[in-house]
């Protein structure tokens, strides 16, 4: 697969992302999670045509709504992070959607971050990040798979899930984003117990992240080993920062989940780097809510969406300049 992203001129994935970040004077990211319900009808009547199965229809319905996006949001943002799940339940056709959906990302120019949490050990780990991030033995020769440019993982089996990918971020030039502090409200149920020194685990889980990602530290001063910290959380967000004060961060929660603009700030550092903020729901069905569908019907759904991220874009630039941290030359 070929990666359009031409102009980036270093090695290291952060170091790559943040040239994107840069490039459009932009650190939102926007989640491709496919909802059928909520894909237009035109799309899917279209994706009916010639099918010889609801899967396969479904999956065509998925790519044709995400290339709208794509094409729509891909001079605006860095990167997309469609979230697997909603490709897996159609089976392959889904699977094929969404290698379909990477492939047409990178080719417009965007970096590519999957968002599959995958967790194992050993060789089943090493088979994951061969897939997903490096290159797979086949019957003629080593090929790519999936290609993404970064994947999210789940370390809470240890080193021994992470340190196969972090071996291929090497190889491949590629990143990770190991969860640390999730979004979701239960996360407090796991993350937030105390160890007998008084260590919440998701601060135990940052020193560990930071640890692993120390050889894979760019030009630019981040590591290709990057965390999940939801945007639901800023004081822990305060934190982790401190703790992981040269990784990337990426940030779920805005929006939808309850997170804004402010509550991601501290999650970047002092110059305005360090994070990636993902939005979802709000960008891609922004045709579905206010103020949105006052101007944009479900056939224009792409140009609503295009609204939707140019309005997060302003939305985190307005907090960044609040809170002193806008970046020099934007």
């Amino acid at each position: 697969m070929e990666n359009a992203i031409t102009m980036i001129k270093h090695d290291n994935l952060a170091d790559r992302l943040l040239d994107a970040v840069d490039d459009k004077k932009n650190p939102s990211v926007v989640g491709l999670d496919p909802r059928l319900n909520n894909i237009p009808d035109h799309l899917k009547k279209e994706a009916m045509e010639g099918s010889s199965h609801p899967f396969q229809a479904s999956g065509r319905a998925i790519l044709k709504f995400n290339k709208g996006l794509i094409d729509a949001v891909h001079d605006i943002v860095p990167a997309v992070k469609p979230q697997i799940a909603f490709y897996e339940k159609y089976g392959h056709q889904g699977v094929k959607a969404f290698i379909h959906t990477i492939e047409y990302a990178q080719k417009k120019g965007l970096m590519v971050i999957e968002d599959v949490k995958r967790n194992d050990i050993g060789s089943t780990a090493e088979a994951y990040a061969a897939a997903h991030l490096g290159e797979v033995d086949t019957m003629e020769d080593r090929k790519t798979s999936f290609d993404g440019d970064m994947v999210t993982v789940n370390a809470y089996l240890g080193y021994d899930g992470i340190e196969p990918f972090i071996d291929t971020c090497k190889e491949y030039g590629k990143g990770v984003f190991i969860l640390d502090k999730t979004s979701n409200p239960s996360s407090k149920e796991l993350q937030d117990l105390k160890t007998e020194d008084g260590k919440m685990i998701y601060e135990v889980m940052a020193e560990l992240i930071n640890q692993w990602g120390k050889d894979l530290v760019g030009e630019r001063g981040y590591s290709s080993v990057g965390a999940v910290v939801g945007a639901t959380y800023p004081e822990e967000a305060k934190k982790l920062r401190k703790i992981m004060d040269d990784n990337l961060f990426l940030v779920p929660g805005y929006g939808s989940q309850g997170g804004t603009a402010d509550d991601v700030i501290p999650c970047f550092d002092d110059h305005g780097y360090g994070a990636v903020v993902n939005s979802s729901r709000g960008i891609d069905y922004a045709y579905q809510r206010e103020p949105y569908c006052d101007s944009f019907g479900p056939e224009e759904f792409h140009k609503a969406s295009r609204e939707a991220a140019l309005d997060m874009k302003d939305d985190i630039i307005t907090s960044l300049e609040k809170g002193k941290k806008i970046p020099g030359g934007w």
